[in-house]
């Protein structure tokens, strides 16, 4: 994928692993932090050797592929004031690689409501930008350690979600291509499943055992309660 450029907004520990998995993999890396490049020059130039430190401008105007790998909070601020630039990602692919932490996005129920995942609330964040969920689920050590070929017997796997099927497929072909088996979970309604609570979270699994959690989710008690919450919501819009 030489010709490709993704670029990563967030140049934390998931955006700096992911830089390098892509770097390692042949694509031309971009990534931004929330201030100016020269903050995170040097970070970039000892963790992710190779990827240039730029504006989220640019990470939005020059990359095919943005991977979303900031705190949820940010992106989604109560204030509602962008903290990305939303109209500069408009008909872009969207990697969706976050997650609602109250530790770090504070005390939020918008965004641990059980009726939405956190993903649709990104997609009507970004008018416009094709928004698929991956990479969110496995720790960033498992990331780092974890690629392997295709094809070998203990590959690990990432669950992707997202509601175009040509969308899903691009975001499976990057997955694939940085070192893991792409396992497709749903529509971004079903991305819920591999949020904070769920069985699948935070763990290291191959696409078997990805496949069994996403489908013994409802029989959880996080898959329970947001199988009743959702239930309340469609019987409520009932006439």
């Amino acid at each position: 994928m030489p010709d490709t450029t993704v670029g990563i907004l967030g140049a934390g520990k998931v955006g700096t692993v992911l830089a390098r998995l892509l770097l390692s993999s042949g694509y031309r890396v971009l990534i931004a932090g929330s201030g100016a490049p020269a903050q995170i020059a040097l970070i970039i130039d000892v963790l992710a050797h190779g990827a240039v430190a730029t504006t989220a401008d640019e990470v939005a105007r020059d990359s095919d592929i943005v991977i979303l790998a900031l705190p949820l909070g940010k992106a989604l601020p109560l204030d509602g004031r962008p903290t990305i630039p939303r109209d500069l990602l408009a008909d872009t692919l969207v990697v969706d690689a976050m997650n609602y932490w109250w530790e770090v996005d504070g005390i939020r129920d918008d965004l641990n409501d059980p009726r939405v995942s956190t993903s649709e609330l990104v997609r009507d964040a970004l008018p416009g930008a094709r928004v698929v969920k991956a990479f969110n689920h496995m720790g960033y050590h498992d990331l780092d350690e974890g690629p392997q070929a295709t094809g070998a017997p203990d590959r690990k796997a990432i669950g992707i979600a997202g509601d175009d099927e040509a969308d899903v497929a691009a975001v499976a072909a990057l997955v694939d291509a940085v070192g893991f088996d792409p396992v497709m979970v749903g529509s971004l309604h079903d991305s819920i499943s591999l949020q904070p609570g769920g069985p699948l979270f935070g763990a290291n699994f191959d696409a078997e055992a990805v496949r069994a959690a996403v489908d013994g989710f409802g029989a959880t008690e996080r898959g329970r309660a947001v199988a009743a919450a959702r239930a309340d919501e469609s019987a409520a819009a009932l006439p």
